[in-house]
């Protein structure tokens, strides 16, 4: 397995109009493993419109289209995967549904959970928040000991998320992580998102 590194983009809670363009110009600026398409609030028929959409974006460049919170949703859509949050139905009935898929767990600052995650079957674990975030209220504060643990114990790859920028990421990047889950250094940075990708790769790659 690789051992660099890599971005894991999510998407902005609401798609911007003509977002499909700015992924685009974002998975063309420079490495990206995959996406997350992440509509909290969204009825269901926006979301399957939004994998409509998106997901030949991120397939046509070899990045995984993964679909947050639904693991039956997103089997049935065609998307490479799931990420489930803790509350998201049965994690063991959604690795059933995604055989040959991608699944991924949010696992907090736990490594109880993290470790039910890889024995159950999961394909990452999701560490975080590291740093405050404007994305999501922080309930969980995880500290670089749980990626240094992880990395060194367990061959499930590791996603740190939560408030990660170009300018603190490589404490994370050097205590292990195998992926960094971004939204607003992406899609907020001031020079547009494919900067924001390419800022972002820059950091990793300096760590």
């Amino acid at each position: 397995m690789d051992d660099r590194c890599r971005l894991y983009l999510v998407t902005p809670p609401v798609l911007p109009p003509g977002f499909r363009d700015t992924l685009a110009a974002a998975l063309d600026a420079g490495d990206v493993a995959c996406v997350q398409l992440r509509l909290k609030d969204a009825p269901r028929d926006a979301v399957k419109r939004a994998i409509a959409e998106l997901l030949p974006v991120a397939q046509a460049r070899d990045v995984a289209f993964l679909l947050n919170d639904d693991a039956l949703l997103a089997a049935e859509t065609g998307c490479d995967g799931a990420h489930l949050g803790q509350g998201d139905g049965d994690h063991a009935a959604g690795r059933m549904a995604l055989t040959g898929r991608i699944l991924g767990i949010t696992c907090h600052a736990s490594r109880h959970l993290a470790m039910t995650a890889g024995e159950m079957g999961a394909d990452y674990v999701a560490f975080g928040a590291f740093f405050p975030t404007a994305t999501k209220e922080v309930q969980h504060q995880a500290g670089l000991d749980l990626l240094e643990w992880w990395s060194e114990m367990m061959e499930v790859p590791s996603v740190a998320i939560g408030g990660i920028t170009a300018a603190n990421c490589a404490p994370l990047v050097r205590a292990g992580a195998d992926f960094l889950a971004v939204v607003g250094a992406v899609w907020h940075h001031p020079e547009g998102a494919a900067a924001g990708v390419r800022a972002m790769n820059a950091a990793i790659a300096a760590a």
